[in-house]
């Protein structure tokens, strides 16, 4: 089909196109909400219940949606995959186990590849959940469980594009990954071990731990060092500060970048003989090493500073961590 010249949509509103598919899938929505009831809190406890997997399978549209509820199923503490119908009636139904629901999607109910698959899951006893726009279609009427997601029109103005159709499908694997959800008490650290390398991964998993400098790497010097070598020492470890600490590592105070401006700036300060414990901030504000790296990060924003040390339950410094740390880290 040969590209139409652009000016012959110069009058065509499409904003007035796109809210009308806004608001059809809208309401197709709330119809499909208000049906919801005990077939939607039998297919929930029988995936509760279940000692497997979800198998999640579709054709064409219905296939990228259950594919989608399969992933988000996953995600939200779920195990489930999507399995292909026609691949699945070439040997993939092997994947599934006598331990496992399977949830199938057809929005006519009548999809042959999706039947053709319902007599050897009876035969294994698979519980079926079945989701249609057709509560007397084939595949409604064979499954344990139906779901029903017929909507009133689609918002495709030939009634031939699946739109309204497979948002509520989408809109109805949502709702039952976030019931099953809440009831098993899911919690973000949950969702976190699931999507580590994700930014809520890294805020929630990410400990003090695995980012701060130790050993050696942790600038420190005693009390009674001059201002000029604790510089030294500050500039070798190159984290914008030094722990002032005693024989022990016990943490006595903090000397930074803003201390020496400061320092500076006093004309009674000698940086070759004034004691670093004369100009030093005490009790600084300090972080647990068992702390998570995004604590770190508020305590920092919170109180405006670039730098922490990291001590232990003894008040001894055992690291110690600066912005640029969090920052490569990506908890920042």
């Amino acid at each position: 089909m040969p590209p139409a010249h652009p000016a012959r949509f110069d009058h065509f509103d499409f904003a007035a196109s796109g809210r009308r598919v806004f608001a059809i899938e809208g309401d197709a929505l709330t119809v499909v909400a208000a049906r919801l009831d005990g077939a939607f809190s039998a297919a929930c406890r029988a995936i509760l219940t279940c000692r497997g997997r979800v198998v999640c399978t579709g054709m064409g549209k219905s296939g990228h949606v259950a594919r989608k509820i399969a992933a988000t199923l996953a995600s939200t503490g779920t195990p489930a995959f999507y399995m292909h119908p026609g691949e699945a009636a070439h040997g993939d139904l092997g994947m599934v186990t006598d331990a496992d629901v399977v949830l199938a999607l057809s929005y006519s109910g009548e999809s042959d590849e999706v039947l053709l698959l319902l007599p050897a899951l009876k035969r294994q006893g698979n519980v079926v959940l079945a989701m249609t726009g057709r509560e007397q279609s084939t595949l409604a009427r064979e499954a344990d469980v139906h779901l029903d997601v017929a909507v009133p029109v689609e918002a495709c103005p030939l009634q031939l594009a699946p739109t309204s159709s497979t948002t509520a499908a989408l809109a109805m694997g949502d709702a039952l990954a976030v019931a099953l959800l809440e009831a098993r008490g899911f919690t973000a650290d949950d969702f976190a071990r699931s999507h580590p390398a994700g930014a809520l991964g890294r805020r929630l998993l990410l400990h003090i731990t695995d980012v701060m400098h130790v050993g050696n790497d942790v600038p420190k010097v005693g009390p009674d060092a001059s201002i000029s070598a604790a510089l030294v020492e500050m500039s070798r470890k190159r984290l914008g500060m030094t722990a002032v600490v005693d024989a022990e590592d016990h943490l006595l105070g903090l000397y930074t970048d803003g201390d020496l401006r400061r320092s500076l700036d006093d004309a009674g300060v000698d940086l070759r003989h004034t004691r670093i414990d004369a100009v030093m901030t005490r009790a600084p504000r300090t972080i647990d090493a068992d702390a998570l790296a995004a604590e770190a990060a508020q305590l920092m924003e919170t109180h405006k500073i670039n730098a922490l040390l990291v001590t232990n339950g003894q008040g001894q410094v055992v690291g110690a961590l600066n912005i640029h740390d969090l920052l490569r880290a990506r908890v920042v």
